[in-house]
């Protein structure tokens, strides 16, 4: 298959552990999606909505498309607006925040962690 289009009506929803206020979807990567390094999540944030700290698992994009985040980690806070985007390291501790009273809406592009190799 060389094009595999995810329609928003049929994203995936999930709720991850320590998010509040959130409505995430996958758009690829996940179960049924051939997607295998990488994955992509579009997710909505409520006015109030925040992530909590929490060190993320893998090399880390994150990318306003409307409304404000702030987010937070290791002692910098910086608001995001549209088109802005940021990176956190594996490991690297944040936490996203909407401090708004309009709702905001992020892509999150995470690499997956690589399947260890047979010796």
């Amino acid at each position: 298959m060389t094009m595999r289009i995810t329609k928003l009506t049929n994203a995936e929803p999930f709720a991850p552990a320590g998010h509040t206020g959130v409505g995430p979807v996958r758009l690829q990567g996940g179960e049924g999606t051939p997607t295998t390094t990488f994955s992509v999540v579009l997710s909505h944030y409520l006015p109030g909505g925040a992530a909590e700290l929490a060190p993320q698992p893998t090399e880390t994009v994150y990318v306003v498309l409307e409304g404000a985040l702030v987010m937070a980690s290791e002692g910098e806070e910086a608001t995001l607006g549209p088109n802005d985007s940021v990176h956190f390291s594996t490991g690297t501790s944040r936490t996203v925040e909407n401090r708004t009273h309009l709702p905001a809406s992020m892509l999150v592009i995470r690499a997956h962690k690589p399947e260890p190799q047979e010796a």
